[in-house]
């Protein structure tokens, strides 16, 4: 594997040097273990400040656990989980939710990675019949695995309907910073002022070492939260160094700096291109997700210059990623040789 700067993803840059030298300032004496912490206190400050003070945080290592944890909050094992066909907790999470909950998760086809409720509503039926699987959470992803942003708008119309037939709202925030940036909007204004019950706060693709965030918006959903994390083998007893990167992840705007970055560099990429023959942009490049069909052929030659991963074999389409060090050079460079490899 090449180890210079790449488009595989964002879960492949190293960590922000902010990060990295707050670590360091963590690494410090001694502190009380398992959040008992000064840092775990500032980051869980930090949390509230952007997105109300009524907010409960949990810190975990991994969005996988976040996203179970989150969800088995909300959920017992005769519920359903209402999801698009694409998401991570449907196709990358090993049936983790599944396993771990014992729940079903009911897959919703979209044609751009979006529930809304008209896709959403015709599968919420069975309510109070014993032999049918109850709807109790839809869960949505920001941005989405194609890449798309839900707008203020488009969550608080899936909130909506999820309180009205008494389900809750999840949100798979891995990457909600990008999110955020690229509606220009503040983090709460996309999740606490919609209608989100609990949301999995994405840290290692905005430059984190490693760590998310279990956000719970009202308290009483998850009173037991944090026997539901020890259980769930997610909390860390030397959890300072994990809240230490998100007090500094969202002081300064950190957050929104690397993201908007990485979402410049995402449209910079589509542009560069766009224009090269025999390319074709398939999804609309909202975050900082560039997704593209090219003659199969070019793809493992394209990817000896820099890795990156096919989203789909059959129609040739691939998935290029920016992220919070994705420099023009990168972009350019990349684009010079895809353009070199069709003239070829």
């Amino acid at each position: 594997m090449n180890p210079k700067r790449g488009f595989a993803s964002d879960n492949n840059a190293g960590i922000h040097p902010t990060i990295l030298e707050a670590i360091a300032r963590a690494n410090v004496g001694h502190t009380l273990a398992y959040g008992g912490d000064p840092w775990t206190e500032r980051a869980v400050a930090k949390f509230r400040e952007h997105l109300g003070e009524h907010v409960d945080v949990h810190f975990v290592f991994n969005g996988t656990g976040a996203n179970v944890l989150g969800l088995s909050a909300l959920l017992r094992p005769y519920h359903a989980i209402l999801c698009a066909e694409t998401a991570h907790i449907n196709v990358d999470e090993c049936g983790a939710p599944e396993k771990a909950i014992g729940c079903k998760l009911v897959d919703v086809p979209t044609p751009n990675g979006k529930l809304t409720p008209a896709l959403v509503e015709p599968r919420i039926r069975g309510l109070g019949d014993q032999h049918h699987v109850q709807p109790r959470v839809i869960s949505i992803s920001q941005s989405t695995e194609l890449g798309t942003v839900y707008t203020p708008e488009e969550i608080r119309a899936l909130a909506d309907l999820a309180h009205r037939h008494g389900l809750y709202l999840h949100m798979d925030g891995a990457r909600i910073s990008n999110a955020a940036a690229a509606l220009g909007l503040p983090l709460r204004a996309i999740t606490t002022d919609c209608g989100v019950d609990i949301l999995s706060f994405g840290g290692t693709k905005i430059g984190l070492m490693m760590g998310e965030a279990v956000v719970v918006f009202e308290p009483r959903l998850a009173p037991d939260f944090k026997f539901l994390r020890k259980q769930g083998m997610q909390l860390a007893s030397k959890m300072r160094f994990v809240a230490a990167q998100f007090e500094a992840l969202l002081t300064d705007d950190l957050w929104l700096k690397s993201a908007r970055h990485a979402n410049v560099m995402a449209a910079l990429l589509a542009r560069e291109v766009s224009s090269i023959p025999r390319v074709r942009l398939t999804r609309s490049t909202e975050a900082n997700g560039v997704f593209a069909s090219l003659p199969a052929d070019l793809i493992p030659k394209l990817q000896q210059h820099t890795f990156f991963y096919v989203w789909d074999e059959a129609t040739s389409e691939v998935r290029w990623m920016t992220s919070f060090d994705t420099t023009e050079e990168d972009v350019r460079g990349f684009a010079a040789r895809l353009r070199e490899l069709v003239g070829g």
